[in-house]
C-alpha cells in the first residue's frame, strides 16, 4: 500500500472530493426533507440525481487514486448506475418501491465504500469512510424493511444522506490533519 508521501496528490484530491460530497449531501438532504412528503417532480428528480452524483464522484475518485481500490470503485460505479435506472422507474411506483431500490443500493455501495476505506486506511482519514460503509449497509437493510411497513416515508433517506455527508466532512478533516502530521 502506498502512503501519503508516496502519493502526495491523493490526500488533497480526496479531501476536496470529500468536501464537495459533504456539500452536495447537505443540500440534497435539505431539499428532500422539504419536498419529500410525497414523490413529486422535485423529490423524484432528487432521488434519481443522488446516485448519479455518486457515479460522478466515484469516477473522479477512481481517476485520482489509480490504485488498489479500483475494483471496489468500479463496482460502486456499476451499482450506482443501476440504482439511478432503478430509481427512475421506482419513483413512478411509490415510496415503498423507492425504499427497496435505495436500500439495495445502500447495501451494495456501503460494502464497496467499506472495502475502499480498508484499502486506503494507510492514507489516513479513512476510518469515517469505513464506518460510513458499514452503517450504509445496515441502513440499506432497514430501508428495504421499512418499504413493507405502513406509512413508509422518504425522510429517512434525507437523514441517511446528511449523515453520509458528515462522514465525508470528518474524513476530509482527518485527511488534512494526516497531511500536516
Amino acid at each position: 500500500m502506498s502512503t501519503l508521501t508516496e502519493s502526495p496528490g491523493l490526500a488533497p484530491a480526496l479531501r476536496t472530493l470529500y468536501l464537495v460530497r459533504f456539500g452536495f449531501a447537505v443540500v440534497w438532504a435539505t431539499l428532500l426533507f422539504v419536498t419529500g412528503s410525497e414523490i413529486g417532480l422535485v423529490s423524484g428528480t432528487l432521488l434519481v440525481l443522488y446516485p448519479l452524483f455518486d457515479v460522478a464522484a466515484v469516477v473522479v475518485d477512481s481517476r485520482t487514486s489509480r490504485g488498489g481500490a479500483s475494483l471496489a470503485l468500479y463496482a460502486n460505479i456499476a451499482v450506482s448506475l443501476a440504482a439511478t435506472a432503478g430509481l427512475a422507474f421506482a419513483v413512478t411506483s411509490g415510496i415503498p418501491a423507492v425504499l427497496r431500490v435505495w436500500g439495495a443500493w445502500a447495501v451494495v455501495s456501503g460494502v464497496a465504500q467499506l472495502v475502499v476505506g480498508l484499502v486506503r486506511r494507510s492514507h489516513g482519514g479513512q476510518w469515517p469512510m469505513i464506518l460510513s460503509g458499514g452503517i450504509s449497509t445496515l441502513a440499506g437493510t432497514s430501508f428495504v424493511l421499512q418499504a413493507g411497513a405502513e406509512g413508509a416515508t422518504l425522510s429517512n433517506l434525507a437523514g441517511y444522506a446528511a449523515i453520509g455527508g458528515v462522514f465525508f466532512l470528518v474524513s476530509a478533516l482527518r485527511l488534512r490533519r494526516a497531511e500536516l502530521a
